[in-house]
């Protein structure tokens, strides 16, 4: 079984410089951070610990760079829970990061829209989430010197989502703020199970980023999550589902993904969190 610290202490021999800001790049942000000044790249296969990622559309590189003259590391891909990995490895570039020294992450996904206020395209900014992957990344034996039971009454940290509001207005994309519901995968899901979720509270629905957000908060690490609502849930349309449909969206519309990610580094830059 892989360490965190050890990845971590890897990491701080490699690395240009130490970032206080991280984002993980989920499907529909790959494309985002094209005009970041990239310092240094790493693959996740020269990083004890890290799974492999196996979706398409994800890169599975490590990058540390300047984006609006911001210091950041960025993660391009994610790992999935329902590639058949362990809870623990799913988040533990989560945990190294926080052993690095990140202080705030940024987490980004698509989605499938529930609100029926929602377009294929549009942006949501997470305001909570809800569990129903059937799993939780806490659940295990206690790791010393972390919270065992940990509080997430506000798991998205209420400055990090503002400058994420802030960030969306300042690009002009359409936005909302919403509840991110997450499953297990990988199917999608059927129309009665929409109507649960929409009767929930849910807004959104993915397949990932809840059990990174869960492991940041037992870390102290401040988190923010911007979802691209890629396609309508099942039900809410005709057509079928598909992750090329994904990928395609998230093609069309990454110079907006961009603007908003540039913005909110900017933000996060002339900002007084550290």
């Amino acid at each position: 079984m892989h360490d965190p610290k050890k990845t971590a202490a890897l990491l701080k021999k490699q690395a240009p410089f130490r970032p206080q800001l991280a984002m993980i790049l989920g499907s529909g942000f790959q494309q985002a951070v094209n005009n970041l000044k990239v310092a240094h790249e790493i693959s996740y296969g020269l990083l004890p610990g890290f799974p492999p990622v196996g979706v398409s559309g994800h890169a599975g590189k490590m990058i540390f760079g300047h984006f609006e003259k911001v210091p950041v590391v960025v993660l391009k891909g994610r790992a999935h829970y329902y590639e058949g990995h362990d809870m623990e490895r799913v988040v533990f570039p989560v945990r190294t990061l926080a052993e690095f020294g990140v202080k705030s992450l940024l987490l980004t996904n698509a989605g499938g829209g529930v609100n029926k206020k929602f377009r294929p395209g549009d942006f949501m900014i997470m305001d909570d989430h809800i569990n129903l992957m059937g799993a939780n990344p806490l659940r295990g034996p206690a790791i010393a010197g972390l919270p065992r039971f940990v509080d997430l009454t506000e798991c998205y940290d209420r400055q990090l989502t503002d400058i994420a509001i802030k960030a969306a207005k300042l690009s002009k994309v359409r936005w909302h703020c919403g509840v991110y519901l997450a499953v297990t995968g990988p199917n999608y899901e059927t129309p009665a199970e929409i109507t649960a979720f929409r009767t929930l509270g849910a807004d959104a629905v993915g397949m990932s980023t809840v059990p990174e957000a869960i492991v940041a908060r037992q870390h102290g690490m401040a988190v923010a999550g911007v979802s691209f609502i890629s396609n309508l849930a099942a039900s809410r349309d005709a057509g079928k589902l598909s992750h090329s449909e994904v990928l395609a969206m998230g093609e069309q519309k990454k110079d907006e993904a961009g603007k908003l990610l540039q913005a909110f580094t900017k933000l996060y830059g002339e900002s007084k969190i550290k």
